[in-house]
């Protein structure tokens, strides 16, 4: 299950699963194009990147410092979702 995080102001939708086995959450970022979505997934706390599809190098970069400076409070949004739902 994934719960809504923030909205960038380029429509960039962030959202964020459940503590999955591991301890990991995936982070996974949307952003609406004309034909569907750019997207990329980042897994915490390892901040590691993968499913990029259409975001450039310069995108990722911005979302890595994004995803960085919100890795705490995310991670601890997560903890509680997934004591709610267990």
């Amino acid at each position: 299950m994934f719960y809504n995080y923030a909205e960038l102001e380029d429509g960039t939708q962030v959202a964020f699963s459940n503590v999955l086995d591991g301890g990991e959450v995936q982070v996974s970022i949307e952003r609406p194009v004309e034909l569907g979505f750019d997207s990329a997934m980042c897994t915490l706390p390892a901040f590691e990147w993968s499913e990029i599809e259409g975001f450039d190098e310069a995108d990722i970069a911005r979302l890595d410092s994004f995803v960085h400076n919100n890795a705490q409070l995310i991670l601890r949004l997560a903890r509680e979702a997934s004591r709610e739902y267990a």
